[in-house]
């Protein structure tokens, strides 16, 4: 399946047909799976056998779902959770204790910044962020407690382009592994593996399901970080207590050529089965339908959101727009790089007047809907400032270059024409 091209492994991937012949991967609805005999129920529990145990570790409609993203991001395995946040946060949890630390890029999800910075802290993980753009400030924020250095490749809300090949070369100089957000890119768009990243995780609530009727996350392990003999990760090299000493550095199938699947299995057996942020099957069913047209999905919402950032860039209502394809943009170089078939539908734009006037023109949108969502079929809009970021202080607002007159939109796959009709009328209203 792997050897095939992405337009058909999102359709075919991950599924191998089972004994009633269906064309659709069944979804399996239940929360438990009986055993043979007792020695095979040992077997499971001691992780000497695979199997289905029960649904908060493995599901056969979330293990599709799962081979499915793996095979489209070139991974060795991949692990799906009840959203994007508690992806991100079992990631963290299962590198670091307290006392321990990570690196992110300042410029995220305004809900990520809370999670990092407020909730991580309280248990004992520190956070330190950093301008994505500032190669000497991610290096001097790593030290020896540094356990993960994060970033999302199009940052939320101005879509700044992280350059992940360098930041990946900065982690691995100190022995430290690298976490892309890929949600806004996707797969399609720019797989973070060929660049350096270790592991890539998707709020897949957003393009990834893309109807905006599912609640879903997902990482993606690459293999290729090396936990043997790495002095920041005994929780890596040496013996589990839970497992009786099982060293979770040491699985290194034959199969995979060298490459390492202790960290999705440790997400695994250990932060799932302790923490419980399982998908539920029906929710990776209803994604696995989504990425059956992700392809298609993606081509349309950056060929309309060029479009329409081409138009709010030629208004004399719109002070500026964030969009690098657009010439002359900061990041356009960097999105020839990484995103040379489009960087996604979502960016920002700053309307003259500030946030009255933002107000004004979302409240006159009549087509476009005001949404603290992104990546859906239908074209949204948000007030970052007062909404997905409100929980920021002034100061990360403005570190993060947040303003009052910045209106985000996720373009969707509506007709351009009437698009721009209903944004050129709000922007009439002002």
């Amino acid at each position: 399946m792997k050897n095939y091209a992405f337009e058909t492994n999102m359709i075919h991937g991950g599924y191998h047909g089972d004994a009633t012949r269906s064309v659709v991967p069944p979804l399996f609805q239940t929360n438990a799976y009986y055993y043979e005999n007792a020695q095979q129920a040992q077997n499971l529990f001691e992780l000497k056998e695979t199997g289905n145990i029960y649904t908060r570790i493995t599901n056969p409609t979330n293990s599709t779902f799962e081979e499915r993203v793996c095979i489209l991001e070139g991974g060795v395995g991949a692990l799906s959770f009840a959203s994007g946040h508690a992806a991100i946060f079992n990631c963290i949890v299962n590198l670091a204790n307290a006392g321990d630390e990570v690196v992110s890029s300042r410029n995220i999800y305004g809900g990520a910044v809370n999670l990092l910075g407020v909730s991580c802290e309280r248990l004992g993980i520190k956070i330190r962020f950093v301008d994505p753009d500032d190669s000497d400030a991610w290096e001097a924020a790593i030290n020896d407690k540094t356990r993960l250095v994060f970033t999302e490749l199009i940052g939320n809300p101005h879509a700044n382009i992280s350059d992940i090949e360098q930041i990946a070369k900065i982690a691995h100089k100190h022995g430290v592994p690298f976490l892309v957000d890929g949600t806004l890119n996707t797969p399609y768009l720019c797989k973070p593996f060929e660049f350096g990243a270790d592991f890539v995780v998707h709020s897949a609530t957003k393009y990834l399901g893309g109807h905006g009727n599912v609640m879903a996350g997902v990482v993606i392990d690459s293999g290729n970080f090396d936990f043997k003999d790495n002095p920041r990760f005994p929780l890596y090299n040496t013996g589990d207590v839970s497992y009786h000493g099982l060293v979770f550095a040491d699985l290194k199938p034959a199969e995979l050529g060298g490459k390492s699947l202790s960290f999705i299995l440790r997400l695994r057996a250990l932060v799932m089965r302790d923490l419980g942020a399982c998908l539920a099957p029906f929710n990776s069913f209803l994604t696995m339908i989504g990425i059956e047209t992700l392809s298609l999905r993606m081509e349309r919402c950056c060929e309309n959101a060029l479009k329409a950032a081409e138009f709010l860039a030629s208004h004399s209502k719109v002070e500026a727009v964030n969009y690098a394809p657009l010439p002359g943009n900061k990041y356009h170089k960097l999105a020839q790089k990484y995103l040379p078939k489009g960087a996604a539908g979502v960016f920002s734009f700053r309307i003259c007047g500030g946030k009255p006037a933002a107000v004004k023109f979302m409240d006159s949108l009549t087509l476009i809907q005001s949404v603290s969502n992104l990546g859906d079929i239908r074209t949204q809009v948000s007030h970052p400032a007062t909404t997905t970021h409100s929980q920021m202080n002034a100061e990360q607002l403005a570190a993060s270059g947040i303003d009052g007159g910045d209106v985000r939109i996720s373009v969707g796959l509506e007709n351009i024409s009437d698009l721009i009709a209903d944004i050129e009328n709000a922007l009439s209203k002002i």
